[in-house]
């Protein structure tokens, strides 16, 4: 990701309501695990930091990120142990140390992801969780993508063969973000049929704040996800989660 989008995102992430409403679902698959009380976290590539209070209060938070003006922005919260490094060669943790791993919309942005994924399953305990969150659906390939530097958006199908073949055992994969999809997926044609059919322009981002009362309406239709998912699995999303264990 370039470096210049980190302010943005360290302003943003609280209240906007694409962070704060995967955060609301990523919240409720953690309430269901069974964590102990004394569990050990990573999450790799943290970014700033806008996961750490959720994740804080579920255990001990150790934190990972390449960029050293994304960690800069996470120690401001003081909430885990940071340290710098990335996928899948500059892990700087023991084997078997982790009870849960956490990759919010990271895996895309790797060029090895088979073996990063591998690596992250031999960090975990046995029976340790990965929840994992990615774009779904080449064809709403956009702007947003490209200047994030995402190399890839996955199909439930892919991301499940994916996760096995790293060694995963998976207890839920499925779409989100399915209410606005219609909406999202239409701006997304209409954005590639103006740049004349280009799918990688690199002119625009998504990373505004909506007016308040827009921003609230988006957040409450993403987070009302997080009331199915899991018993249900929703058959298309702009994008997808995962939860597997080792």
């Amino acid at each position: 990701m370039d470096a210049a989008l980190y302010p943005q995102i360290a302003a943003l992430e609280d209240t906007h309501w694409w962070f704060s409403g995967r955060r609301s679902i990523c919240e409720r698959i953690l309430d269901r695990l069974a964590l102990p009380p004394d569990a050990i976290i990573l999450e790799l590539g943290c970014g700033t930091g806008g996961n750490f209070p959720m994740l804080s209060r579920r255990g001990r938070l150790f934190a990972m990120d390449a960029n050293p003006s994304a960690l800069d922005f996470a120690a401001s919260r003081g909430l885990a142990q940071l340290v710098r490094g990335s996928l899948p060669r500059q892990l700087p943790f023991a084997s078997g140390h982790f009870d849960l791993a956490v990759m919010t919309d990271v895996l895309e942005h790797l060029e090895d992801e088979r073996g990063s994924l591998s690596v992250v399953r031999s960090s975990l305990r046995p029976g340790g969780r990965l929840l994992l969150t990615v774009p779904a659906l080449s064809w709403l390939w956009s702007e947003h993508d490209a200047t994030h530097h995402h190399r890839r958006r996955y199909r439930a199908v892919e991301l499940r063969r994916l996760l096995e073949d790293c060694g995963f055992t998976i207890d839920y994969l499925s779409y989100y973000n399915f209410l606005l999809f219609p909406a999202i997926a239409a701006v997304r044609l209409l954005q590639r049929w103006r740049a004349g059919g280009s799918s990688r322009s690199i002119r625009r981002h998504d990373l505004t704040m909506p007016p308040r009362l827009v921003n609230d309406l988006l957040f409450r239709l993403l987070s009302c996800e997080r009331f199915v998912l899991g018993p249900v699995h929703p058959p298309i999303g702009v994008s997808l989660i995962a939860l597997a264990h080792v």
